[in-house]
């Protein structure tokens, strides 16, 4: 009986020693979108306080904006080798931005009230755009 036993233990033992569980995890992968902006693309709203530059792309869509996340960034006024994450501010000069089906709106507004028109960059500004996949749950 104690054989048997003994038997039964180790075919266990080796039965369950071999299982191995695989694990699958099919991702979407980031995508990241990068452009540059000239600085006659910017255009001044008729009231003059805001300028804005949009980003048509297909790859915004309706699904995008409900459902995933988007991170933009652009390069640093002063040093181009490096990115700033929007909304920032920088001098008097507040950079936001808005996620609309079909692109992205990206906007300058003075954050001084006593100068309510922002200043036109003078220089081609790198833009990055990350969109981030999500499953929507409710």
């Amino acid at each position: 009986m104690k054989k048997f036993i003994l038997l039964l233990l180790c075919t266990a033992t080796l039965g369950l020693a071999s299982c191995k569980k695989d694990t699958i995890i099919q991702d979407t992968p980031n995508r990241t979108y990068n452009f540059t902006i000239q600085p006659n693309q910017w255009v001044l709203s008729q009231d003059g306080l805001t300028y804005t530059y949009e980003w048509r792309h297909g790859a915004i869509d309706q699904v995008t904006v409900d459902d995933e996340g988007v991170l933009v960034y652009l390069s640093h006024p002063i040093n181009s080798n490096s990115y700033i994450q929007l909304p920032y501010t920088f001098n008097v000069d507040a950079y936001s931005y808005e996620l609309f089906n079909g692109g992205i709106a990206i906007d300058i507004q003075s954050s001084d009230n006593q100068d309510v028109q922002p200043i036109r960059p003078t220089r081609a500004i790198v833009a990055k755009v990350v969109v981030i996949p999500s499953l929507y749950s409710n």
